[in-house]
């Protein structure tokens, strides 16, 4: 396919995410069901584009229109196209779209006002500017647009089978490279243009239990909860299991790792992964099974809440997401993570402690619930990520993105990672 008729599919797709409230991926695939002719640097292409679209779908709307063509094509100057290279790919011949209209010459070639709103310039829902200015005051619209721009993939090394000299040797043809703060931690460059991220599960090492895909982010976040040998350990909210995987590396296999989440659905790949990378501390809980996990009682060293939230630090890898917001979720999501927290006070053993993880930038489910929290029990305080950074990990401790000494708060424009909160509070 030509790059015209790629903007042409990438529209067609944009309109049954927009229009018709279609997952992105869901469109994607039926989109390529249909054409079975595109081969799959077509299919690449037109995802990246899809995607691309649906990340700066607020900046192009203000620009050209409330449309999914206006949304392609004010991506496509987003990321460095002139008027002349959009014109040039837009002929409405060979199943390109339509030629630009004067009007979208003239606001393409003239791009953003200068007094467009911080919302705009950053592309995040409007409603959510209060929220976060509160966090990132002036730099809102440099931390918001770095949340615009595609992802790496990260690989933890899983060091009970693996080194990563081993992973960063296997994988050498893909490029990867150590990713920072973490020694364990790999990464694999975002695609450009037309590229995808390797199929990372389709790798031997993969299969073989030698890595897993998880952001430095949420590997620093189960770093931080400084798991030990010897120690019971609880991972609240497992979901997946990615960080109980972690847990169980950091602690070699021995004490035990008790894993829980309240939706069997989000535990069951959980099992496939414990076996594939070699885990044999775990114990795994009946999801859902409230009164099993509260008969434990407080024996836990560590509980890890990785508590449910709106994933506004993970609008890079699901930027239809961003635009699906709304604020009654938010409330929802608000309440899950006071419940959460009130469990895991009663689970976690004098002197213990909790570690509680969002991949969330907002303050009302990050630095105001724990405040709220300490209010509620007296018995916690927090322990300066610093402290626990340098017990759990090299190096100097980054800036959190949000100023915090106690809290931190990593941000792709401050740490190249994903968004997330952090924040240690010890009984």
């Amino acid at each position: 396919m030509k790059p015209g008729a790629r903007i042409a599919a990438a529209i067609e797709v944009l309109d049954q995410i927009v229009n018709r409230y279609r997952p992105a991926s869901d469109a994607l695939n039926d989109w390529g069901k249909a054409h079975r002719f595109a081969g799959s640097g077509d299919r690449n292409a037109i995802g990246g584009l899809v995607y691309d679209a649906l990340r700066t779908r607020g900046s192009s709307a203000y620009l050209l229109g409330e449309t999914p063509r206006a949304y392609v094509i004010g991506s496509l100057a987003y990321q460095g196209a002139t008027a002349a290279d959009v014109s040039a790919l837009l002929t409405g011949e060979d199943h390109t779209p339509p030629p630009l209209s004067d009007s979208e010459m003239a606001r393409l070639t003239a791009g953003l006002p200068a007094d467009a709103p911080p919302w705009v310039k950053g592309d995040y829902p409007e409603w959510l500017h209060g929220s976060l200015s509160r966090v990132f005051g002036d730099r809102v619209v440099e931390e918001c647009r770095a949340m615009s721009a595609r992802a790496p993939a990260d690989l933890r090394v899983n060091t009970l089978k693996a080194t990563p000299e081993k992973v960063l040797s296997d994988l050498a043809s893909l490029g990867a490279t150590p990713a920072p703060f973490v020694p364990e931690a790999l990464r694999i460059a975002a695609p450009i243009g037309g590229a995808r991220i390797p199929n990372l599960q389709a790798e031997e090492g993969y299969q073989q239990g030698w890595f897993e895909i998880q952001d430095v982010g949420s590997q620093i976040a189960a770093a931080l909860a400084g798991a030990g040998t010897k120690m019971q350990v609880l991972d609240l909210c497992a979901g997946g299991g990615g960080k109980t995987l972690a847990l169980a590396a950091h602690m070699e296999n021995k004490g035990q790792v008790y894993v829980y989440d309240a939706d069997r659905t989000r535990l069951m790949p959980i099992f496939e992964r414990i076996n594939r990378a070699g885990v044999r501390n775990q114990q795994v809980l009946r999801a859902g099974d409230r009164a099993a996990l509260k008969a434990l009682g407080p024996r836990f060293d560590v509980v890890l809440v990785d508590a449910p939230c709106t994933g506004t630090g993970t609008w890079r890898r699901r930027p239809d997401a961003k635009w699906r917001l709304k604020a009654p979720a938010l409330a929802d999501r608000q309440k899950q993570q006071r419940e959460v927290l009130d469990l895991a006070q009663t689970l976690v053993k004098p002197g213990g402690r909790i570690v509680y993880v969002t991949c969330s930038l907002l303050p009302e489910e990050n630095s105001d619930q724990v405040a709220a929290f300490l209010a509620r029990a007296p018995g916690f305080r927090i322990v300066p990520y610093g402290d626990a950074w340098c017990a759990a990990l090299p190096g100097e401790p980054p800036v959190s993105a949000d100023g915090s000494t106690e809290t931190l708060l990593l941000t792709p424009a401050s740490h190249d990672t994903d968004g997330f909160f952090e924040a240690v509070l010890d009984s």
